[in-house]
């Protein structure tokens, strides 16, 4: 057994004990979880197709599902480049046939498009599961799941029209995954006997080699560059998007709020309500405060907006709806996710000028 397992044997059997222990010293604190809940949490699909649900889907299903739930980001064949990397494209016959995407290796293709890459369709199937839609994961039935994967799959050429993707026939389809003999397994976290040995891991030896330095040492970290001013809120406030664990906090690139007088505080509440949805549920990933990031700044929104009779409706509107074409051709996902209050809060932040509290 090399180290590195046997410290994960120690750590799990630790982790046991410490278990067992909490519940028998601490008596009326915890419990052990339930097979629900266990299986709410294990939902994961392995390459071995381990965790892998029944189900079936057919690509004209998927084609359904997709232009309805999927199209506004990725595009009606998978090919859009406008929100997020193209999930087709740059494969061939022949990669199916010997399972190497060749463009990889020869750089025939602008991008990595997803199929391109992945060499495992489990992978597929456990991310759409976990994670799809982007504006509502884990809302997808498992038949959807299979519909979705087996349309992406036709659009790659991989199956025909008329194919049907079930827990059998996902199996045929790992044959003819186009990158399926493209991962390597050449690194120290992967044991086991060496490919140039005829195994399919590394031994344990570590991906890189350095030297303690002991005197006359380097800066550990040089900073090189680092975001213009203008840029640092894009994304909300960093220093509250990382971890609670550990030494590395996130930069605080929102200034503090301001003294507020007491008679104006409610109001200003209810602003920051809007201000936090917007935060929570993603909206700073895509829309600057002042500029653009994916879709427009929010002030540029409100500039546009504001004098509108409707206005409150209309956004509102937007925001559940999504659409095209104001802004330019980058799509806007329907925001299905946020309750009536959180659309209403929001409105109310844009409305009021959508600044920072």
């Amino acid at each position: 057994m090399s180290r590195f397992s046997k410290t994960l044997v120690a750590l799990a059997l630790t982790a046991g004990m410490g278990a067992a222990t909490a519940f028998e010293g601490y008596p009326g604190i915890g419990r052990p979880a339930t097979p629900a809940e266990v299986q709410a949490w294990d939902i994961d699909v392995r390459p071995d197709f381990k965790g892998l649900p029944s189900g079936r889907g057919t690509v004209a299903d998927g084609e359904v599902l997709w232009e309805a739930k999927c199209a506004s980001c990725h595009g009606i064949f998978g090919e859009s480049n406008e929100v997020f990397t193209p999930l087709i494209g740059g494969t061939t016959q022949e990669d199916i046939r010997t399972g190497r995407v060749r463009a990889l290796a020869e750089g025939g293709f602008p991008q990595r498009t997803t199929m391109m890459k992945v060499p495992t369709v489990s992978t597929l199937f456990d991310y759409i599961r976990r994670a799809m839609p982007w504006t509502a994961p884990k809302s997808l039935s498992d038949d959807e799941v299979y519909a979705l994967l087996a349309y992406m799959l036709h659009l790659a050429e991989v199956v025909p029209a008329d194919f049907e993707l079930n827990e059998r026939t996902i199996r045929e389809v790992q044959e003819r995954m186009p990158n399926r003999n493209g991962m390597t397994t050449d690194h120290g976290m992967w044991p086991g006997a060496p490919a140039s040995q005829g195994g399919i891991g590394n031994g344990g030896v570590p991906d890189v080699r350095n030297v303690a330095c002991m005197s006359d040492c380097k800066p550990a970290v040089e900073l090189v560059s680092a975001l213009p001013e203008y840029a640092r809120d894009a994304h909300g406030n960093l220093a509250e998007q990382n971890r609670v664990v550990g030494p590395v906090r996130g930069q605080q690139t929102v200034g503090e709020a301001p003294a507020v007088a007491p008679a104006v505080a409610e109001a200003d509440s209810a602003i920051k309500a809007g201000y936090d949805a917007a935060r929570a549920k993603g909206c700073l990933a895509c829309h600057g405060l002042d500029n653009r990031v994916v879709g427009p700044g929010f002030k540029e929104v409100v500039a546009r907006h504001r004098d509108r009779a409707d206005a409150a409706a209309y956004l509102a509107g937007k925001i559940r709806s999504g659409g095209s074409g104001v802004w330019g051709a980058v799509p806007m996902p329907p925001q299905g996710q946020l309750t009536d209050a959180e659309v209403e809060a929001i409105v109310n932040w844009l409305l009021s000028g959508a600044k920072a509290p």
